[in-house]
């Protein structure tokens, strides 16, 4: 076995090791395990693989890059491991930060063209493959700051699958372009002035990378907001509801005190004829009236309030049987919208399930209480056919196939207070147990 090429080619794979960092810097609040552990786990298996992946290309003659990307894909589904995240997120990052990594490499190859001019890329000597791991390992040391604040932000907030299914594609456009663009033989960069194009082609090229990457963080900036814009609107017009469901019973409790002395007199009239059976009826007529008319105060917030009524006037008309306990801490010491949010997701959840089942099967009971611990806990059960579809990261959409935004909505927002969020469900009913800390 050649030393030199068996050298040359660890330091290589190597640069592994920076990518993992890279890879893990965005998703800080998506880790399974702490990040020593996780630490551990990435050297226990990527340094047998750089050592591995060093013979085979030393000794067996295999193609760096074919042992490279070999590497990348055993690291792809640790990492998909690893991480609490859904598919499109872990994809997005891993495959940005291996787009990101190949300019390290295109540099590389540049010093390995000045250092030996009739060489190629197949093979990199040893002094240009140390350039590429010290590139690599610079890389996440300057991207740490933006990654940890700005990145982690976007991975935890933005939870919209086809927005990271475009990032994915579009770091794949740059990924492959310079994959393809490793020049075979040196000697071509030596055509004209094209080691000068190529050394600031590459830089641009870099440039422009990272410049889409600060202008997808705005997006992701603008989509949140938008989507907290649009949460706050729909809990104004369930207010309006409200207000005017108050409105009319205001108006209808007017117009029954009007009449309520010709209740009067017929009730002195049956009395006058010992009528006792007559004056019952008429009493519990009366109170049937006067408990549908009244509205029903949930909380003491008004908005979230006014989004129990408009959920549970939802049901009513579904023909789901309700059972509504709300004990909330007055003043809210946690984001109402968050807790809109919440309560929203588990209840338009929950009215959906009861939908599969026929009108004398459906019941939806939900309890909100502050226990002593200073926690949060709700309990929502619901009746529904039985049908879901459960993958590695939990439940699945019924209606796209994909993850289910409502559950994982609920679940980050869980974790967001410390708290956590579990689903499971029976033959006819699904449970949903959230606590969080206020």
């Amino acid at each position: 076995m050649d030393m030199e090429r068996w050298l040359s080619a660890w330091l290589q794979l190597l640069v592994l090791f920076p990518v993992a960092a890279s890879c893990y810097l965005p998703a800080k609040n998506q880790m399974r395990y702490t990040p020593l552990k996780t630490a551990g786990i990435c050297f226990a298996l990527l340094f047998p693989c750089s050592l591995l992946g060093a013979w085979l290309h030393g000794t067996l003659q295999v193609g760096a890059n074919t042992v490279f990307l070999s590497c990348l894909v055993l690291f792809f589904f640790l990492y998909r491991y690893t991480l609490k995240t859904d598919l499109p997120r872990a994809l997005a990052i891993f495959v940005g930060v291996c787009a990101v990594q190949t300019f390290p490499l295109q540099f590389a190859c540049a010093f390995d063209a000045w250092l030996h001019p009739m060489s190629g890329a197949g093979q990199l000597s040893q002094e240009a493959a140390l350039l590429q791991l010290i590139l690599a390992c610079l890389m996440p040391v300057a991207a740490a700051r933006p990654s940890l604040r700005y990145s982690a932000w976007a991975v935890d907030n933005l939870d919209i699958p086809k927005v990271w299914h475009s990032a994915v594609a579009l770091s794949a456009v740059f990924l492959i372009f310079n994959v393809l663009a490793l020049p075979d033989s040196y000697s071509t960069l030596y055509t004209g002035r094209m080691y000068t194009l190529f050394l600031v082609f590459e830089s641009g090229a870099l440039s422009v990378l990272i410049l889409i990457y600060l202008l997808f963080y705005r997006g992701a900036r603008l989509i949140t907001e938008h989507s907290r814009l649009k949460e706050r609107t729909q809990l104004l017009e369930m207010q309006v509801h409200q207000y005017r469901t108050l409105q009319d019973y205001m108006q209808q409790t007017k117009r029954m005190r009007h009449d309520f002395r010709h209740h009067l007199r017929l009730l002195s009239t049956l009395a006058g004829k010992g009528d006792l059976e007559g004056i019952q009826t008429h009493l519990a007529e009366y109170e049937i009236q006067l408990t549908e008319s009244t509205p029903v105060n949930y909380c003491k917030n008004s908005s979230l309030n006014a989004l129990f009524a408009y959920y549970r006037e939802m049901a009513a008309q579904e023909g789901i049987r309700t059972d509504f306990h709300i004990s909330l801490p007055e003043p809210l010491t946690v984001s109402e919208l968050d807790l809109a949010s919440l309560f929203g997701n588990l209840m338009e959840n929950a009215i959906a399930g009861c939908r599969t089942l026929p009108e004398a099967e459906r019941y939806f009971c939900l309890t909100a209480e502050v226990r002593h611990n200073n926690s949060l806990y709700v309990v929502s059960t619901n009746s529904f056919d039985g049908t879901v579809r459960k993958g590695r990261d939990g439940y699945r959409s019924t209606k796209h196939g994909g993850k289910g935004t409502g559950l994982a909505s609920i679940a980050a927002i869980a974790e967001k207070y410390r708290g956590s969020a579990d689903f499971s469900n029976s033959d006819r009913d699904f449970f949903a147990d959230v606590a969080m800390k206020i």
